[in-house]
C-alpha cells in the first residue's frame, strides 16, 4: 500500500512540475522568437523573414515521415515501465533508434530530392546575397540530425513523465542558441552565421539531452528484440497516428508554401507576423486542454453519460467565454500593436483580422472537442478527419489563391473547419461518447457564436473610440476590450443553464474553488 501511494504521489509531482516547466518554456518560446523575428526585420529585412518561415514549413511536410512513430513508442513503454520489465523497455529503446534512424534517412533523401524544386516555392525576388540551396540544405541538416543524434533518449524521460528534463534543457541550449543569433545579426548581418548557430544548437541539445538520460536512467540501455507480435502492434498504432497527423501537417504547412509560391516573400512574413500572435495564444489554450484531459477521462469512467454530456456543455460555455474574449482582443488589439511592433508597412486589412478571428473561434472549438475525443480513445474512428480537411484546405487553397490571394488562403482553412472537421468530430463526440445526436449540440454552437459575434462588435464599435496612439494607447484598448467583453458575455450567458457550472469549473481549474464556495454562500444567506 505504501508503494502504491508513493508512485501516486511521485505521478502527480510529476504531472505538476511538467505543466508549470511546460507552461515556463511556452512562454520562452513565445518571447524569445517574438524578439528575433523583430531583430531579423530590422536588421536584415522582410524578405529573411519570409525565407524563415518558408523553409520551417518545407520541413514540417518532410517530417511527415517522423509522425506516429514518437507518440506510439512512449504509449507502449508506459505498459513495461508499471511492471518494472527493464528487458522490454530496452528492446524498444533499440527498436525506437532504428525507426529514427530510418525516418532521418527518409527525409534526408526526399530533402534532397526536393531541393532543385526550392527557387519554385518562392514567388518574387530573393536577397541577391543568398544562395537559398545553401540555406535549405543547412535547414535540412539540422532536421536530420534531430533523428539521428540520441534522439530516441527523450523517449525515456517523456515515458517517466520526466518532461520537464527536457524542458529545462531545450531552456538552455534555446539560450545559447537565440544570444549567438542575436549576434550574428546585429554583429554580423549574415543569414548563413544565423542559420549555422540553429544547425549547432540542435546537435547541444540532442547530446545534452541523452547525457541527462543517461545519468537519470542509466539501466536502460537500446539493446534486444521484441517479439513479431508485439512489433506488429506499435506498427498498427504508427499507421493509425500517421493519418491522423497528416492532415494537421498539411494544414499548418500548406498556408505557408502556397502563400510563398504564389504572394511572394514580403506577403508571407506579413500573414505569418500575424498568425505568429495567434499560434502563441493557441499554444496557451493547448495547455490547458493537456491538462485537463486525464480529468475528462476519469469522469467518463466514474460519472454517468448525461453527467459527462452536462460537464461537456459546460467546458464548451467556459471555452467559448475565453475564446470570444481573445477573438475581441484580436480585433481591437492586432492592427495598433502591429503599427507599433512592425510598422504601418507591414499591416494588412482588418478585413483579414476578421477571417483570422473566425478561424481561430472554429478552432478552438474543434480542441475542447478534441479533449472529450482523446479521453474516450476514440482517435481510432476519428483519424481520417484531419487528413480529409488537410486535403480539402489544400485544394481550395490552391483554387482560390489566384482569385482573391491571401484572403482565398485563409477563406480555405476556415471552409475547412467548419464543413469537414467540426461536424465530423461534433458527430463522432455526440454519437460515440454520449450516445446522442449531435443536432443539440450544433444548436448551442450556434447560439454561442452569434452571442460572441455581437459582444466583439459591440466592444470593437466602442474601443474604436480610443485614439491615443502608441503603448499607452494599446494598454487602456486592451483594459477596455477585456472589461466590456466580459461585462457582455456575462449578460448574454448568465441566464444559461451552464453558466453557473462553467464559473464553478473556472475557479476549480484556479485552484479557488473554496473561495467560490465561501463567497457563494455569504451570497446565498
Amino acid at each position: 500500500m505504501e508503494i502504491l501511494i508513493g508512485m501516486k504521489i511521485e505521478k502527480t509531482k510529476n504531472a505538476s512540475r511538467n505543466i508549470i516547466f511546460g507552461i515556463l518554456l511556452k512562454l520562452y518560446q513565445i518571447l524569445l522568437p517574438f524578439a528575433i523575428r523583430t531583430i531579423i526585420m530590422y536588421t536584415i529585412g522582410v524578405e529573411y523573414l519570409g525565407l524563415n518561415s518558408l523553409f520551417i514549413s518545407v520541413l514540417q511536410v518532410l517530417n511527415l515521415a517522423e509522425l506516429g512513430v514518437g507518440s506510439a513508442m512512449v504509449f507502449s513503454m508506459y505498459k513495461p515501465i508499471a511492471e518494472d520489465d527493464s528487458v522490454t523497455i530496452c528492446a524498444l529503446m533499440a527498436l525506437y533508434r532504428l525507426y529514427y534512424r530510418i525516418i532521418g534517412g527518409v527525409i534526408l533523401v526526399g530533402g534532397l530530392i526536393l531541393t532543385p524544386f526550392i527557387p519554385k516555392l518562392i514567388s518574387g525576388s530573393v536577397p541577391p546575397d543568398m544562395n537559398v540551396y545553401i540555406l535549405y540544405l543547412l535547414n535540412l541538416l539540422a532536421t536530420v540530425l534531430t533523428y539521428w543524434l540520441f534522439a530516441y533518449k527523450n523517449s525515456i524521460l517523456q515515458a517517466h513523465q520526466r518532461t520537464d528534463i527536457a524542458s529545462k534543457v531545450t531552456i538552455i541550449t534555446d539560450t545559447v542558441k537565440y544570444l549567438f543569433q542575436i549576434g550574428a545579426l546585429c554583429f554580423l548581418h549574415n543569414y548563413y552565421a544565423f542559420v549555422i548557430v540553429l544547425l549547432i544548437s540542435q546537435i547541444l541539445n540532442n547530446i545534452l539531452t541523452a547525457i541527462v538520460s543517461n545519468r537519470i536512467f542509466p539501466e536502460f540501455k537500446p539493446k534486444g528484440k521484441l517479439p513479431k507480435e508485439e512489433i506488429k502492434k506499435i506498427n498498427g498504432k504508427i499507421k493509425d497516428l500517421f493519418t491522423s497527423h497528416l492532415g494537421y501537417t498539411i494544414v499548418s504547412s500548406a498556408d505557408t508554401i502556397v502563400i510563398s509560391a504564389f504572394l511572394g516573400l514580403k506577403v508571407l512574413a506579413q500573414y505569418q507576423n500575424y498568425y505568429y500572435i495567434m499560434s502563441s495564444i493557441i499554444g496557451f489554450m493547448s495547455i490547458i486542454y493537456a491538462s485537463i484531459t486525464a480529468g475528462v477521462g476519469n469522469s467518463m469512467l466514474t460519472k454517468t453519460k448525461e453527467q459527462n454530456y452536462e460537464e461537456f456543455k459546460t467546458f464548451t460555455l467556459l471555452v467559448c467565454f475565453v475564446s470570444g474574449i481573445c477573438c475581441a482582443c484580436f480585433m481591437t488589439l492586432y492592427q495598433p500593436f502591429m503599427t507599433i511592433w512592425m510598422g504601418k508597412s507591414m499591416l494588412l486589412s482588418q478585413s483579414i483580422v476578421i477571417l483570422l478571428c473566425i478561424y481561430f473561434w472554429f478552432y478552438e472549438l474543434v480542441m475542447m472537442i478534441s479533449v472529450y475525443k482523446d479521453a474516450g480513445g476514440i482517435w481510432h474512428e476519428d483519424r481520417f478527419r484531419p487528413l480529409i480537411s488537410g486535403v480539402a484546405n489544400l485544394f481550395i487553397n490552391l483554387l482560390l489563391v489566384k482569385v482573391i490571394g491571401l484572403y482565398g488562403i485563409i477563406i480555405s482553412t476556415i471552409a475547412s473547419v467548419i464543413f469537414i472537421s467540426l461536424p465530423w468530430i461534433v458527430k463522432n463526440v455526440n454519437a460515440l461518447i454520449f450516445n446522442r445526436n449531435p443536432g443539440e449540440y450544433f444548436k448551442i454552437i450556434i447560439i454561442n457564436s452569434l452571442k460572441v459575434v455581437f459582444s466583439t462588435t459591440i466592444v470593437y464599435l466602442i474601443v474604436s473610440f480610443i485614439n491615443i496612439g502608441h503603448l499607452y494607447g494599446l494598454i487602456l484598448k486592451g483594459f477596455t476590450t477585456v472589461f466590456f467583453m466580459l461585462f457582455l458575455l456575462m449578460m448574454l450567458f448568465r441566464h444559461d443553464k451552464q453558466y453557473n457550472n462553467a464559473k464553478e469549473l473556472l475557479f476549480r481549474l484556479l485552484k479557488l474553488d473554496k473561495v467560490f464556495k465561501i463567497f457563494k454562500k455569504g451570497v446565498t444567506h
